[in-house]
């Protein structure tokens, strides 16, 4: 697309041109300019945690409500939709007949009469950031906008959380807390899908009423992708949070208007926010955009694995979104499939194989962390201050590790397994070589790829176990390098060694 196209654009969806005209010097709306421009920041790949925060109205709904899949608001009202919920007809059946139950039918209390609940009493974004900043995260992504068009902030769309539920502007509470502890703020919208989330809700709404632009009556429920008014407002939308709140990190966590019906609004999106960033600090890019289109070339962005694993060292950095409560939104009486220890040591086979780490916490309605989700986060926090020293600022190193656990490539695909005392990650940083031990171990270690001859080529100096003084006993032959099982190994999930060469 071509310079004057933009500016035309710019002119036809009524959008100011931020900071100015556009430079030559700037990278164009393709995605090959994105891919020969785009470049991670440091702070995003030195900083290896992250929290991203899921909250909003389906946090509030009461106790005993069934399986959702986090899409009440789609859910709700049946299966006619296109989403999820058509392939799950007996739980749908069973979440209506909850919602009718609980709250009346829907004719007279709709999605939008569940706002008044959601009231954030306890919410405290400073004590949050505070905790997960000991937790060892080194940036937050609370979610602006989810699929049920509920903007969690001061928005000109009329349903927002400053005018409605806890008249509150989240981001802007959120941003300070970040930037007062010293922490990068991102933030996450998945609107673009909305119009078909309320499809089944479209039958109870009357034209003229407030609650027409929350089900986004105005719009086609399917064929939306090709309908240019709504891309127009999704562009809109996602600007608005952009240039209001100049987030860190953008993360699209749904789809977006493409080249072949959407005349590329999306593509535009993504590089306007770069280069407005590129503008504000003279041609260096200090923001991290990401999204989950497997289809693109992962040099234009950063790719989303949500609930992903990747099955050797990725050429380009990547992030691994998973969610502590087992349902992206909080829920009551949820169990998260995935254990603690699996959780931790799935991080670290992440950051071994060039990947950042996004937790995803389910706040209850009131703003608070359930207790569950407190057994993840202890568990990270007593990970990351012993074994930090070998996780933030490294890198991956010649091979990500050796054991047998067998890790699949792609989204959706996460481990669930344990792993064992044979399972073992690199990373490297500063000329030292960190080896991490993915579960507790009961005896003598030995580390296969490190053997005399290998792909280690330096004699080894020293090594020590990270977080404690011990004196370790170790030996280098042929068959590998064995270190004697150490003797303070308590309460440890993951066991890291730094390896100094001569």
């Amino acid at each position: 697309m071509k310079i004057e196209n933009i500016l035309i654009a710019f002119a036809f969806f009524g959008l100011s041109l931020p900071n100015g005209s556009v430079s030559a010097k700037e990278i164009q709306p393709t995605w090959e300019s994105l891919a020969e421009n785009y470049q991670v920041p440091d702070w995003f790949v030195d900083g290896k945690l992250g929290v991203w925060f899921h909250w909003g109205i389906p946090s509030s709904l009461k106790d005993g409500r069934p399986h959702d899949g986090s899409h009440y608001g789609a859910w709700m009202y049946g299966t006619e939709d296109q989403l999820s919920a058509a392939k799950y007809p007996e739980a749908v059946q069973q979440l209506t007949d909850w919602h009718d139950k609980t709250y009346g039918p829907h004719a007279t209390f709709g999605y939008e009469d569940l706002i008044p609940g959601f009231t954030a009493d306890n919410w405290d974004p400073d004590a949050l950031v505070a905790l997960v900043k000991d937790v060892g995260a080194h940036f937050i992504m609370p979610v602006a906008t989810h699929h049920d068009n509920f903007d969690m902030y001061d928005s000109s769309h009329p349903w927002n959380s400053v005018d409605m539920g806890p008249h509150r502007d989240t981001l802007k509470e959120w941003k300070a807390a970040a930037q007062k502890h010293g922490l990068k703020f991102g933030v996450s919208t998945h609107l673009y899908w909305s119009p078909r989330f309320f499809s089944s809700a479209r039958k109870y709404q009357k034209p003229g009423t407030l609650a027409w632009s929350l089900f986004n009556m105005d719009y086609p429920a399917n064929g939306y992708h090709a309908d240019d008014a709504w891309n127009e407002h999704w562009y809109a939308r996602c600007w608005e949070i952009i240039e209001k709140y100049d987030p860190d990190m953008f993360n699209n966590d749904s789809p977006y208007p493409d080249l072949k019906f959407g005349k590329g609004i999306g593509l535009k999106l993504f590089t306007d926010y770069v280069n407005k960033d590129l503008r504000e600090n003279h041609g260096k890019q200090n923001v991290v955009l990401s999204f989950k289109d497997p289809s693109k070339s992962k040099q234009a962005f950063t790719y989303n694995m949500e609930r992903g694993s990747a099955s050797q060292i990725e050429p380009e950095p990547w992030m691994w979104a998973t969610d502590l409560s087992g349902i992206w939104f909080y829920r009551d009486g949820v169990t998260n499939r995935m254990s603690v220890p699996v959780m931790v040591s799935n991080a670290v086979d992440s950051i071994s194989k060039n990947g950042v780490v996004m937790l995803n916490i389910a706040l209850k309605g009131d703003g608070t962390i359930p207790e569950n989700q407190m057994e993840y986060l202890n568990a990270f926090r007593d990970l990351m201050k012993v074994n930090g020293e070998g996780i933030y600022g490294s890198r991956p190193w010649k091979v990500f590790g050796e054991g047998p656990l067998v890790i699949k490539k792609g989204r959706g695909s996460e481990n669930m397994k344990a792993y064992s005392q044979e399972d073992i990650r690199f990373t490297t940083k500063g000329g030292k070589l960190y080896a991490f031990v993915l579960a507790p171990p009961t005896d003598d270690i030995l580390i296969k790829t490190l053997a005399t001859g290998g792909i280690y080529e330096d004699d080894i100096e020293s090594i020590t176990m990270l977080g404690s003084q011990e004196k370790l006993q170790w030996n280098r032959t042929t068959d590998g390098l064995t270190i004697t099982l150490p003797q303070t190994l308590s309460g440890r999930l993951v066991t890291g060694f730094c390896i100094t060469a001569k």
